[in-house]
């Protein structure tokens, strides 16, 4: 058995990650699930959360989702991601409007835009939280 999983994060803009990896920690639909070399095949719904990628037992580099879908084979991990946002390149001010901006649509939005307002408002509050976190370990 290989000692790597091929790891790949497709948003809808571009490929943001295809390499080999030690291990990937996903948020999925039903909680975190972790993937290393040989793991049972798996489909998945992502959440809003922090995908974490390991290199010799710690997390290397931390990117958040804002949801989508997973695939894992004994070989491979697949992530489908609605938006992806490298936590390591975040800027705090951006994130801060876009939550403000969110909470204003969401105020302000009719019964039938009010669920998908607050989506976008959970995924913006989810993304500030999970960059306080990340800088703060």
């Amino acid at each position: 058995m290989a000692d790597t999983v091929e790891f790949e994060l497709v948003s809808p803009e571009r490929l943001l990650v295809s390499e080999p990896v030690e291990m990937v920690v996903v948020p999925g639909g039903d909680g975190d699930f972790g993937v290393l070399p040989g793991h049972a095949p798996l489909i998945s719904t992502v959440r809003p959360g922090v995908i974490a990628i390991y290199e010799a037992g710690k997390v290397r580099q931390s990117i958040f989702v804002t949801g989508g879908f997973a695939e894992v084979t004994p070989e491979r991990c697949t992530v489908l991601a609605e938006e992806a946002v490298s936590l390591a390149d975040a800027d705090r001010a951006e994130i801060e409007a876009r939550v403000g901006a969110a909470r204003e649509r969401h105020d302000t939005a009719d019964d039938a835009d009010k669920p998908a307002a607050a989506r976008r408002l959970a995924a913006a509050e989810a993304l500030l939280d999970a960059l306080d976190r990340v800088r703060a370990n």
